[in-house]
């Protein structure tokens, strides 16, 4: 053997065999993808099912959604925000509604039409077939809740019903219906 072939490596015997090497390296990049999704996903981002008419026409039954958990950890909810949440009223599923208002604030529904601080709300999101021309309130939104409403208006068990929801009850902002593939988007 010459000396070029010997510090090639030629005729050097085999590395020694390592059968439970390669095993081991599974397990730790299993693991480390474990970890790593379970931290996405309680302190970054999860999804939600939707389930009910609350939020038709703009969210249906089935559909799922993308929450940003960290969304609110640098500055309150905005009005117009799609959010997940606890709600204040006993319940086993998180409910999903638009954010109206954020404390501190008074919300009146007049015929429908939503007053924040005496100044009338848009709301082109709510198409006139989910409306509901009732009256309520006034509601008083203290510092650290928000006011919250469904988008199908008449269907929606929401801040009108069980008052203000705690900013801390919040789980996120919804940012993506991603299923089925074919109704996709983004949530503004």
């Amino acid at each position: 053997m010459s000396a070029e072939n010997a510090a090639q490596g030629e005729g050097a015997p085999p590395p020694p065999s390592r059968p439970w090497a390669d095993v081991w390296d599974t397990v730790r990049a299993v693991g480390i993808a474990v970890v790593a999704a379970l931290l996405i996903r309680q302190l970054v981002a999860e999804t939600f099912t939707i389930n009910g008419a609350s939020m038709e026409p703009n969210f249906h039954t089935g559909e799922r959604v993308l929450v940003f958990r960290a969304a609110y950890d640098f500055g309150p909810p905005k009005p117009g925000q799609v959010i997940v949440f606890t709600p204040p009223v006993p319940s086993k599923d998180d409910y999903i509604k638009r954010v109206i208002a954020v404390g501190p604030a008074t919300v009146r529904i007049r015929q429908g039409a939503v007053y924040v601080d005496g100044v009338l709300q848009p709301d082109n999101y709510v198409y006139p077939p989910y409306r509901n021309d009732g009256s309520s309130g006034p509601f008083q939104v203290p510092a650290g809740d928000v006011f919250v409403l469904g988008d199908h208006r008449d269907n929606s068990n929401d801040s009108h019903i069980f008052g203000p929801v705690s900013a801390k009850a919040i789980a996120g902002r919804v940012v993506l219906v991603w299923w089925p593939p074919a109704d996709a988007r983004l949530v503004p």
